[in-house]
């Protein structure tokens, strides 16, 4: 599903994430939803993302970045062109709810997207035993926008 974001460029999203990205694509990450100021993604069960508990438990390092990749691509899809444009971390929070035995989803929603700075907040829910969900952590992150594409020269004052 898209809203309010070129066709070609959720194409192009959804090529890059799910096919392109070495990291992402070897999670098995799904671009599932795409909006102006929300994006949805996925990453399904897969015991390789386990810790060696028992039941087997999905690693926290999945879910957070899960969540780092949803805040970040959500603040591209208020940039005048979502083509075009960059982004980069500057800060992550990520509070654990609850373990996980099953898939992931990551709902995450633009607080914020200012000139070369944006907001995000992010959920990460998973599937329950008696069909429902449960939200299993929560985040929020700042991030830095190169809206042309490029990151800002840097004055040094010399």
């Amino acid at each position: 599903m898209s809203e309010g974001i070129p066709a070609a460029a959720v194409d192009q999203l959804r090529t890059a994430i799910e096919d392109e990205h070495g990291y992402l694509s070897w999670l098995g990450t799904t671009v599932d939803t795409v909006e102006t100021g929300r994006i949805v993604l996925s990453v399904p069960y897969d015991e390789k993302l386990t810790n060696t508990t028992e039941p087997p438990t999905v690693h926290g390092g999945i879910a957070a970045t899960l969540a780092d990749t949803a805040g970040a691509l959500v603040q591209r899809t208020v940039f005048e062109d979502p083509e075009t444009g960059g982004i980069a971390t500057i800060n992550l929070n990520i509070n654990y709810l609850a373990r996980v035995t099953n898939e992931l989803t990551a709902t995450a929603e633009v607080v914020r997207a200012g000139g070369s700075v944006g907001v995000s907040e992010m959920h990460i829910e998973s599937p329950t035993d008696d069909g429902g969900t449960e939200t299993v952590a929560v985040g929020q992150g700042s991030f830095r926008l190169y809206r042309d594409g490029r990151p800002s020269e840097f004055h040094t004052g010399e």
